[in-house]
């Protein structure tokens, strides 16, 4: 399995943007698929945006689309979640995960293989 960590949550006002960072490390990242999850308390752990291994195709919640955006680099072992005109509504726990294999349903948490610990965005108005 691959070792995931975030970084970059934080305290933003509403209309603000964060950029949310997945270092990975102990397997080959470019082989993986990766998604963003987030959970608020209180709710399910609900999907946000995943990325394919090769990067050209991409996939969003309708709730982030056009505001929210997953990249990666393969050579740094990283994706990231740029997030913008950020909402009170954003507030969670963010985490990300991997998932090996062929193509599947990105929204369904159950599909990845590791998960990182969470980073705390908090959005205030």
């Amino acid at each position: 399995q691959v070792q995931l960590v975030e970084s970059g949550g934080g305290l933003v006002q509403a209309g603000g943007s964060l950029r949310l960072s997945c270092a990975a490390s102990g397997r080959t990242f470019s082989n993986y698929d990766m998604g963003w999850f987030r959970q608020a308390p209180g709710k399910e752990r609900e999907f946000v945006a995943a990325i394919r291994w090769t990067g050209g195709i991409t996939y969003y919640a309708d709730s982030v689309k056009g505001r929210f955006t997953i990249s990666r680099d393969n050579a740094k072992n990283t994706v990231y979640l740029q997030m913008n005109s950020l909402k009170l509504e954003d507030t969670a726990a963010y985490y990300c995960a991997a998932k090996s294999g062929g193509t599947a349903n990105y929204r369904n948490p159950q599909i990845y293989n590791s998960w990182g610990q969470g980073t705390q965005v908090t959005v205030s108005s």
